[in-house]
């Protein structure tokens, strides 16, 4: 399954990386907050638990909110809002 990023309303998109490693989900995530607007959510679905780390690091970094964590049996789903 590859990469999929769309938008899911309005202010909401959805980034889905399951199956990469890496530094692929943060590239991903990074490049898919460049696009959003100041305030819009992004619903980042991932399944590679070291990629958490990295990625919240640099949610924080970039001034970014993450509004949520959820762990549904190894599928994490991450809201993130931009700052």
């Amino acid at each position: 399954m590859g990469m999929s990023f769309e938008k899911a309303g309005d202010g909401k998109y959805c980034l889905n990386v399951n199956g990469y490693v890496c530094p692929h989900p943060q590239i991903y995530t990074k490049k898919a907050l460049e696009k959003l607007a100041s305030g819009d959510v992004l619903e980042l679905l991932f399944d590679n638990p070291s990629s958490g780390e990295s990625i919240e690091q640099m949610i924080e970094n970039d001034g970014n909110e993450l509004l949520d964590k959820q762990n549904q049996s190894g599928q994490f789903i991450w809201r993130i809002q931009k700052s």
